[in-house]
């Protein structure tokens, strides 16, 4: 369906995920833009309801929230995951949905990196015993009271291996690690180099995840996957919560039965404050920061603009989810 560009009611329902640093601007050659940092569900249809396009990344849009909508033509989802839209109802009342691909890729692996060195390194605790002047008092000149490993010779076990999984295994080729690239239960692949995932959680010195979540991952790597796993195994999970259990992960990580673990996702999101999970001394979590460095920010809006360009054009097919 196409709509022109100039009389567009434009709803963004929580710029605050993109950030006040990038530029919006450009959409406001589409039409009248209105801004809400954040919105919830009792203010969603209100806010809606009279918009041709809306732009959302974690505001839930259902059923209930199109069927309100009779004006809407056109949902960018301002993220690659669009589990926030019901895709059926969209289908039913003619409603376009886009997405952005790939604007995070280096984003993401960068920080799979940046935490995964910071634990082989030992980074936090060297950090914390300066401060505590362990160094100051030191009868020579260097310290070696925390372990420092290399990653070298060790193997990465990487499950989903798309645009993400591979940026983070040509790091990891870098550094001199071995891929073991998964592949899951119930899932059929084209090449021929994947390992049975079973075989890669058990092997891997890193476990690294860049997978969608839906039902078929939900607790993907639960209690079984985790007693698998190598003692001395990192688990590193920058994809979405609910991949991992994190009641299991807390008792692996808790018992020690595997080394650590780098989570960016949680389950719920903010998280509540007694989530056990922080209680830990051997897991980095960060407050889902992967895919936010400015230049993906930027490429993320970029790709917005493009999507209504091509919408308003009636260039549906350009920009169909991906």
């Amino acid at each position: 369906m196409k709509i022109t560009k100039k009389q567009n009611k434009i709803v963004i329902l929580d710029g605050a995920t993109i950030g006040k640093d990038i530029d919006l601007s450009q959409i406001e050659n589409f039409g009248e833009v209105i801004f809400y940092e954040t919105s919830n569900c009792e203010q969603t249809i209100d806010r809606i309801k009279n918009a041709d396009i809306v732009i959302t990344n974690k505001v839930v849009i259902g059923k209930k929230e199109l069927n309100a909508c009779s004006k809407l033509k056109l949902i960018c989802v301002a993220a690659t995951g669009y589990n926030v839209i019901d895709i059926e109802a969209c289908n039913k009342n003619n409603i376009a949905v886009t997405n952005v691909k790939g604007y995070s890729t280096e984003s993401v692996a960068q920080l799979v990196f940046a935490n995964l060195l910071s634990i082989q390194n030992s980074v936090f605790q060297y950090h914390q015993e300066i401060n505590n002047g362990e160094w100051q008092k030191s009868k020579v000149f260097n310290m070696l009271s925390n372990p420092i490993h290399e990653l070298k010779g060790t193997k990465m076990g990487i499950i989903g291996y798309g645009s993400i999984g591979k940026r983070v295994g040509e790091l990891a080729q870098a550094f001199g690690m071995e891929l073991l690239i998964a592949k899951r239960k119930n899932v059929d692949y084209e090449d021929n180099f994947r390992i049975h995932i079973d075989n890669v959680i058990s092997q891997s010195d890193v476990l690294t995840i860049h997978i969608p979540f839906n039902s078929s991952t939900e607790n993907l790597i639960s209690e079984n996957e985790l007693c698998s796993m190598k003692s001395n195994s990192i688990l590193v999970n920058m994809a979405r919560g609910g991949i991992v259990n994190e009641n299991d992960l807390y008792k692996a990580l808790k018992n020690r039965q595997i080394k650590a673990a780098i989570i960016d996702v949680l389950k719920e999101e903010p998280p509540h404050t007694k989530n056990p999970l922080f209680e830990l001394e051997n897991i980095i979590i960060t407050p889902h920061i992967a895919w936010t460095s400015v230049e993906a920010r930027k490429q993320l809006v970029a790709g917005i603009v493009n999507n209504i360009n091509e919408f308003v054009n009636g260039n549906i097919e350009n920009i169909r989810l991906r």
